[in-house]
């Protein structure tokens, strides 16, 4: 299935915290979109492997996905080298998107960056022939590189070389987020609480929608950075 838009995320939740605005937005303009964890949150304090896997399944159908998979890499452990490499790129060349949105190029977590690179790379590295991939078939993919790749802000922050406006959909963002009912506030759990769990750290994921919003006149934004410059045909293009 060929994918417009393809979301990598470190752990399930990373998308839905950072971008799922923008994809929703995508969605909505007619795209197919996707997400691609890399790991299955295992570490996390809160929740199992298993119950993560049935949240993101759930926030998945909120967001209207066209695809997602897990990769099954070692939380906390999966390292930017040739053995973590080739899931990417097998993924990238299955779904062949002409845009990458990554984790954020540094964070709070070591996984978000180190996450970033692995991504990025996998992204140049998918477009080289001479490295050779199976499909789900059997046979050996086809070379495929996305037309641009950017990188979305999580923790920490970063100034946003570009905003998406996700007025619109902050309703559906915030709902896919909730579906990660281990991860975040909910005054019932009797789990440890964590930095994601408390009220405070919701109320900061809607102050700093909020924050990439006002940067635009919007009411709710996301924020990315950019690998490379971006194009126009026509100056208004970025009115």
């Amino acid at each position: 299935m060929k994918l417009d838009i393809l979301a990598f995320g470190a752990h399930p939740d990373d998308v839905e915290m950072c971008c799922a605005g923008t994809l929703l937005a995508a969605a909505a303009a007619g795209k197919k979109i996707g997400i691609v964890d890399l790991t299955r949150g295992e570490l996390g304090t809160r929740g199992t492997a298993a119950t993560r896997a049935q949240e993101a399944e759930a926030a998945s159908r909120i967001l209207g996905l066209s695809a997602r998979e897990n990769l099954g890499l070692p939380d906390g452990f999966f390292r930017n080298n040739r053995e973590h490499q080739l899931p990417l790129i097998a993924a990238l060349r299955r779904y062949q998107p002409d845009v990458v949105l990554c984790n954020a190029i540094h964070d709070r977590h070591p996984d978000h960056g180190r996450g970033s690179q692995l991504e990025s790379e996998a992204c140049f590295l998918s477009g080289l022939r001479m490295i050779e991939t199976l499909g789900d078939d059997g046979q050996p993919q086809q070379p495929w590189r996305p037309r641009v790749v950017y990188h979305y802000i999580q923790d920490r922050q970063i100034p946003a070389d570009f905003v998406v406006d996700i007025t619109a959909h902050w309703p559906k963002k915030w709902e896919a987020i909730q579906a990660y009912g281990t991860q975040f506030y909910n005054p019932n759990s009797t789990e440890p609480t964590t930095y994601l769990s408390t009220p405070v750290f919701s109320q900061f994921l809607e102050a700093r929608a909020r924050e990439f919003g006002h940067l635009i006149g919007a009411e709710f934004g996301e924020g990315f950075t950019r690998e490379r410059p971006i194009g126009v045909r026509e100056i208004t293009e970025l009115i």
